[in-house]
């Protein structure tokens, strides 16, 4: 069941069309990647979702209604840029976010008890948000996204200043709360993070729509035809351009694409003449190859 539908949405900045006609539906209950590199319209389509901006064109609906006030209160919005009351303190900046979202005074005060505890934040509720450190200002921001429980969760580049422990500990709460019902939009640059997450992708360039739909369908487009080969030696047969159309080489490590017409197996052996084989994997080229060979591809022509 589709939740969120945008239908020809555009929105111009003056003589700058930041968002050209996008079209995209998200599904209920799902995690859904909107990608693009930077200034490719992401955060001007959120800001339309959330009601920010208005589209100049075009239709925006969700949970079957295009009435904006039956669904303010059941979204939420992690923004990348840091939006919290810098001089108040952590529980009282919590409490004001979810009395934005309807909670009453004591379910924010409840809320906001379990969640610092959860994110380990309790022995600073009483700091003042200036006080904190950037990735602690992070989980501050995140815990105010869904203390109001969201059936509509927006994350713009939620792992921002987070170590990898405390990315780990936002990502099984991501986890949780879509296991709860929740839909989330994931926007972020950390393609191995939504390869881990993404169900169905968007990626858009100069505001509009280059690649859609189910990531495991993307991928199969994309064809298995990369190798991934852990070594020790000297490669020389990298350089072979009758072997090998690309690499990626990482030192022991390297991603490959073969030449045309030279089967996986021919490479191999190859391989083996030159360098000791630890691993050789065929695999789908990875999201990021894809985002990047999409991209490369679909630049806007130069004046």
């Amino acid at each position: 069941m589709t939740l969120l539908s945008l239908e020809h949405v555009k929105k111009n900045f003056g003589s700058v069309q930041a968002v050209k006609g996008l079209s995209l539906q998200v599904d209920e209950g799902q995690i859904f990647g909107l990608l693009g590199p930077n200034g490719a319209g992401k955060t001007t389509t959120i800001r339309m979702i959330m009601g920010i901006i208005l589209p100049d064109e075009g239709t925006i609906s969700c949970f079957g209604s295009r009435d904006r006030k039956t669904w303010d209160n059941r979204i939420s919005y992690l923004p990348e840029e840091r939006g919290l009351q810098r001089k108040m303190t952590v529980e009282q900046c919590i409490h004001f976010f979810g009395q934005l979202k309807g909670l009453n005074f004591s379910d924010a005060a409840y809320k906001s008890t379990y969640w610092l505890n959860r994110l380990g934040l309790a022995d600073w509720h009483d700091k003042e948000v200036q006080e904190l450190s950037r990735g602690m200002q992070q989980k501050v921001q995140f815990i105010c996204a869904i203390i109001s429980n969201p059936q509509l969760l927006i994350l713009d580049e939620p792992f921002t200043g987070l170590d990898p422990v405390n990315t780990q500990l936002i990502k099984d709460v991501i986890l949780e709360l879509k296991g709860q019902g929740s839909t989330i939009i994931f926007s972020t640059h950390l393609m191995d993070q939504v390869e881990k997450l993404c169900e169905s992708i968007c990626l858009i360039n100069h505001g509009q729509v280059v690649l859609q739909g189910k990531l495991s369908e993307i991928k199969q487009q994309h064809g298995k035809n990369r190798i991934r080969l852990i070594y020790e030696g000297d490669a020389a047969f990298l350089k072979d351009r009758e072997l090998v159309q690309k690499a990626d080489d990482y030192g022991n490590y390297v991603e490959i694409i073969p030449a045309n017409n030279v089967s996986p197996q021919q490479l191999l052996k190859a391989m083996i003449q030159q360098v000791i084989v630890k691993k050789f994997e065929i695999t789908e080229p990875s999201l990021h190859e894809i985002f990047i060979q999409t991209v490369q591809g679909k630049e806007a022509p130069h004046a």
